[in-house]
C-alpha cells in the first residue's frame, strides 16, 4: 500500500492474514466464516478503505458490461438527459454501459449515489454537482487514478476534470443581442441567490452586458424563479412594475418557459423575450423564441471523449473544456420597445 491506489481484496486478505475467498465470502456472506475473522476481515475493509466489487465483473477498459456512473440533478430536466445521450453514444464503441442516477439537486443524495458507484467498481465517474457540494471526499480516488469529470459545473474542494457551457459569454451574448434591438430596461428571470456556477456565471454575463454598454443595474427588474410556475409569476412581477421592462432575459430553460406562459396569459407580444438553453417546439411559438443555445449532446461527448482518455493511460493535469453556445434569433428577441 506504499503508493496511493485504490485497495483490493488481496490487500484487505494480507492485512488480516486469510485468504481472497475468505475476504469473499465475508463480504458476499457466501460461506461459514468464524465470528472473529469477520470482525477482523470488516475492520480492515474499514482501515483500508476497500469498495466491494459488487458487480463482480472485469473493469477492465472495454471490457463486456464495464460501467460508467454519471450522477445527475434531476431526470425530468431534458437539459441532462440531453448530456446523458451524448455521453452513451460516445462510449458505446467502446463496450461500456453508462448507470445514471438523480441527485435531486440535494448533496447529501449525489454523496449516497457517488459511494454507490464507487461500490461498483465503476471505470469512472461523471458528477453534475448540487448546489451545496463538496468533493474533498474524492480526492483520493481521483489520486489513485479514477477518472473523475465533472459536468456543466465545475468541482467545488478539489481540482478535477470539467466540461462546461461558456454561460456568461452566452448569456452576455443574449443580453447585448436585446439591447442591440433598443432595449434599455431589460428584465431578468432565473435561479437566485446566483450560488450555483451557472446561475451566478449567467447572472454575472447579463450584467457585464449592461455595463459594457453603459446601462445601470436595476436591482428591481431581477426576479427569481426557480420552476415554471415561480418564473412566470416572477414574469408577472417584473410586467406590474410602474416602469416595466420592455425586454426579458430568462436564464434557463425552465425559466423560459415560464416567461412564454406569463406572456401568453397576460397577451403580451410586445415584450422581447431571449431565454437560455434551447426548447422544443421553441419555433412554433408566437412569436418564435430567441434562444441562447447550449450544445449539451456535445458536452457529454466531450466529457466521455476526456474519460476515455484517462482510461487508455492519459495522467496530465486537470483539464477545464469550454463548450461554445449560439445565439439563435427566431423573432421574440427581435422585437424593438
Amino acid at each position: 500500500m506504499g503508493e496511493m491506489r485504490r485497495p483490493t481484496m488481496t490487500d484487505v486478505a494480507r492485512e488480516v492474514g486469510v485468504t481472497a475467498k475468505t475476504v469473499s465470502r465475508v463480504l458476499n456472506d457466501d460461506g461459514p466464516v468464524a465470528v472473529e475473522t469477520r470482525e477482523r476481515v470488516m475492520a480492515a475493509v474499514a482501515r483500508l478503505g476497500y469498495q466491494p466489487n459488487l458487480m463482480a465483473r472485469n473493469m477492465r477498459v472495454g471490457a463486456r458490461d464495464a460501467a460508467i456512473g454519471l450522477v445527475i440533478p434531476e431526470m425530468g430536466n431534458p437539459f441532462f438527459g440531453t448530456v446523458a445521450g451524448g455521453i452513451e453514444s460516445a462510449i458505446r464503441t467502446r463496450g461500456l454501459t453508462l448507470i445514471v442516477g438523480s441527485s435531486s439537486e440535494t448533496a447529501v443524495l449525489e454523496q449516497s449515489l457517488i459511494a454507490a458507484f464507487l461500490g461498483r467498481r465503476v471505470s469512472a465517474l461523471m458528477i453534475v454537482p448540487s448546489a451545496a457540494s463538496d468533493h474533498r471526499h474524492l480526492r483520493t480516488e481521483r489520486v489513485a487514478g479514477l477518472p473523475i469529470v465533472f459536468l456543466d459545473r465545475p468541482a467545488v474542494g478539489m481540482t478535477a476534470d470539467s466540461v462546461v457551457s461558456a454561460n456568461r459569454e452566452g448569456a452576455k451574448t443574449g443580453v447585448a443581442h436585446l439591447i442591440a434591438h433598443g432595449h434599455r430596461r431589460i428584465g431578468f428571470v432565473g435561479d437566485l441567490p446566483a450560488t450555483l456556477y451557472t446561475r451566478r456565471e449567467r447572472f454575472q454575463g447579463y450584467r457585464d452586458a449592461l455595463a459594457e454598454s453603459g446601462l445601470p443595474f436595476d436591482r428591481s427588474l431581477v426576479e427569481s424563479g426557480h420552476d415554471q410556475e415561480a418564473a412566470a409569476h416572477a414574469t408577472m412581477r417584473l410586467l406590474g412594475l410602474a416602469d416595466p421592462p420592455t425586454a426579458l432575459f430568462a436564464a434557463n430553460n425552465l425559466a423560459s418557459m415560464g416567461a412564454v406562459v406569463a406572456l401568453s396569459r397576460a397577451r403580451r407580444k410586445d415584450v422581447a423575450l431571449v431565454g437560455f438553453d434551447d426548447l422544443p417546439l421553441a419555433e412554433v411559438l408566437d412569436p418564435p423564441l430567441t434562444v441562447v443555445a447550449q450544445d449539451a449532446a456535445g458536452m457529454g461527448a466531450a466529457a466521455a471523449e476526456l474519460v476515455l482518455s484517462r482510461l487508455d493511460g492519459d495522467r496530465s493535469k486537470a483539464r477545464r473544456s469550454l463548450v461554445p453556445t449560439r445565439l439563435i434569433a427566431r423573432g421574440s428577441g427581435e422585437l424593438r420597445p
